[in-house]
């Protein structure tokens, strides 16, 4: 019996790249490129994502209507110090971190809607910076400025910049943690490790379910870097440890944010969720492919985008928790290893997908800077009241639908003055304005709306009937003694205009 030939593939790179560098990326450049291993693309790698990605982040920001989770953040740096402690005993503890560092903030730039959003725009425009470095370290200065520019025209990336959430910051974090890892596992050294598990600290008190990032540093660690795995393991459990203590308040006050099970339909969506539309999701995921061999730099970057959400999916069989925004700390990742696809290609080629993701995410960039471009017309829902109020009007919330009862009161709040407010004729006490806690209404349903010949319903959502399902008594209350005489649908709202038999319209 004859061995069968082998068959020799021909280097790609050039003659000293080794098994890490099959490319050869770290020992030139790649045909039809202008070198650029030099200072001022060192610079160029960090400095223009970030001032791409601050002036998109700007641009409009003002201009959407908080949506519910940033109007509870209003409430919450609108609330005092003591208040805002105390939620950690009840709720979500897991965003009180957020709302305090916000909290601070509003001392000294205010709440208005752009100066809640602003600390997201400069989180987002400091990651955009940080990608690029990280690129230009592990690949090439020329990588680092495309990997940085991708974030940066990533509608997903705007959208979550003119966001007061902390999901930007969580992304910025994310990349500052990947970042500190690098150094640490090729030269350990305990303040290296120390840093890193600073970051996972503050990682974890951003949003604890981006801790889910330490599967993927995990996994590089053991894979390439198994000397530093004790040092590796002590950073990421003791960094950790923060986060998992407001995780466990809060399912111990059963109070996860609600998310759904990874059915097939939400799973095909999330690409979308991630990178702003379901094209750039795929331009994206095919440009990842064309940066493999895992060579370690790029192995880095795939365990950072593929290995959470492969952690996340056991967790979602037994508790149905989700959410694509969860995962929004791997699009760096993504970006980056789009970057190096690119960054093997000539020139043009390169040039040519960058205006092709620009055309692809244009209807979604000027989407998120619309008045609804949260997915709620808040603001144009307060302007249809103010409009049209008269005095002795009331307003009638959707208690029965999740959040809905808080979210129409906060709006309110928000967006028109105290004496342009209907009167919230149910309300046991005055109108809080601190996030998902419940207001409590009064049982006498028909003492409170004696007198009442107008009455606002505003309900989440796009309700075909605005009484149905309000509320048991409630909707009982309402059909005895109102017809419903107009409709109105902002995105994300059903509003509707209750009279009695005796009103002019």
């Amino acid at each position: 019996m004859m061995d069968a030939e082998t068959m020799v593939l021909p280097r790609l790179g050039t003659a000293e790249a080794g098994v890490e560098d099959p490319w050869g990326e770290g020992h030139g450049t790649a045909p039809g490129r202008p070198a650029t291993d030099t200072p001022g693309w060192r610079v160029a790698a960090w400095l223009v994502p970030a001032l791409l990605m601050g002036a998109l982040g700007v641009v409009r920001a003002g201009v959407p209507g908080l949506r519910t989770e940033e109007l509870a953040t209003w409430g919450r740096a609108t609330s005092s110090w003591r208040d805002n402690w105390s939620t950690l005993g009840a709720g979500d503890a897991t965003v009180v971190p957020y709302h305090l560092l916000i909290r601070g903030w509003t001392e000294v730039f205010g709440s208005s809607d752009l100066a809640l959003r602003a600390p997201s725009v400069l989180a987002m425009a400091g990651a955009a910076a940080l990608v690029g470095r990280l690129a230009a370290r592990m690949f090439t200065p020329g990588t680092g400025v495309l990997a940085g520019v991708l974030l940066a025209l990533l509608p997903t990336s705007t959208r979550y910049a003119q966001e007061a959430q902390p999901y930007a910051l969580t992304l910025l974090v994310a990349v500052l943690a990947t970042s500190l890892l690098v150094p640490a596992m090729d030269r350990p050294g305990s303040w290296r490790f120390a840093g890193y598990g600073g970051a996972l600290l503050v990682l974890g008190l951003s949003d604890v379910f981006a801790l889910l990032l330490l599967a993927g540093h995990g996994w590089v660690v053991f894979a390439f870097r198994r000397p530093a795995a004790v040092r590796w393991l002590v950073a990421a459990s003791v960094g950790a440890l923060p986060g998992a203590a407001l995780l466990w308040l809060t399912t111990r006050h059963g109070a996860l944010p609600p998310g759904s099970g990874p059915s097939l339909e939400l799973l095909a969506a999330t690409p979308g969720e991630l990178f702003g539309g379901t094209a750039l999701g795929v331009v994206l995921l095919a440009l990842a492919l064309f940066s493999l061999p895992l060579r370690y730099p790029s192995a880095v970057h795939t365990a950072w985008a593929v290995v959470p959400p492969l952690a996340l999916l056991p967790v979602t069989q037994v508790t149905p928790i989700w959410l694509p925004q969860w995962l929004l700390f791997t699009v760096p990742a993504w970006a980056t290893l789009g970057a190096v696809a690119l960054a093997r290609a000539r020139a043009r080629w390169s040039a040519g997908v960058l205006a092709a993701i620009v055309l692809i995410g244009v209807p979604a960039q000027v989407a998120v800077r619309g008045p609804d471009g949260h997915q709620q017309a808040t603001r144009q829902l307060a302007e249809i009241i103010e409009r049209r109020l008269r005095p002795g009007d009331g307003v009638v919330y959707g208690s029965a639908d999740p959040g809905g009862d808080g979210a129409g009161r906060n709006v309110l709040a928000r967006y028109l003055p105290a004496d342009r407010r209907p009167s919230d004729v149910f309300a046991a006490g005055p109108a809080r304005v601190d996030g998902p806690l419940p207001v409590a209404e009064r049982t006498d349903l028909a003492t409170c709306l004696r007198g009442v010949r107008r009455l606002w319903v505003i309900r989440l959502g796009d309700q075909a009937d605005p009484v149905r399902a309000i509320g048991a008594a409630k909707e009982r209350a309402l059909r005895s003694g109102y017809q419903v005489a107009q409709v109105w649908r902002p995105t994300g709202f059903t509003l509707a205009l209750l009279v009695d038999e005796r009103a002019d319209l």
